[in-house]
């Protein structure tokens, strides 16, 4: 079976406006709108989970020049 290669972010953000124009052509049928839009849902949803993830991942610089993870508990909103 082949394994699916995630899209980029970049990818992701690049389908949803194409979807945009889709959605704000005043001739697009009610039925190819409402496909344009769950397809964007479903990708907003991968660029949140996307989004997220890289967020877990990111790394400061400490005091002594070494990096760590930062540590999410430490940021203050």
């Amino acid at each position: 079976m082949e394994e699916k290669k995630e899209v980029s972010l970049e990818e992701n953000f690049d389908k949803l406006e194409e979807l945009i124009g889709v959605l704000a052509d005043a001739d697009v049928s009610l039925e190819d709108a409402f496909h344009a839009y769950s397809e964007g849902v479903t990708l907003l949803k991968q660029c949140n989970d996307q989004i997220d993830r890289v967020e877990k991942k990111v790394l400061v610089l400490s005091g002594d020049g070494e990096l760590e993870e930062l540590d999410a508990d430490d940021v203050e909103a």
